[in-house]
């Protein structure tokens, strides 16, 4: 598979997760499409890594996994402590958070 292959995939799944994002209202529906338009995004760094042969698209790829992950502990935290003050988690009625 050419690397035309590979962008085109990571094209596809980064529009997956946008529709996700901006289509669903459950909070685990969107995090979950955040982490696949992550995804997409490594695999197109991972794609130009291998074809011009550098190890620099391998390092960012680790440094948006570690982000990835600290970003899905602090979204899930946010979350149950919303679950567990309302009893409801629709995104449009969320107003908690703000100051």
């Amino acid at each position: 598979m050419a690397a035309n292959g590979y962008l085109i995939v990571s094209a596809l799944l980064f529009a997956i997760g946008v529709v996700g994002v901006l289509a669903r209202r459950n909070p685990l529906v969107m995090f979950m499409s955040i982490e696949l338009m992550l995804n997409a995004v490594n695999l197109s760094f991972m794609t130009f890594a291998h074809f011009l042969n550098s190890v620099d698209g391998w390092m960012f790829v680790f440094l948006v996994l570690t982000v990835a992950a600290a970003e899905v502990v602090v979204g899930l935290a946010i979350i149950v402590s919303i679950f567990r003050a309302r009893r409801d988690i629709d995104v449009d009625e969320l107003s908690s958070l703000k100051g």
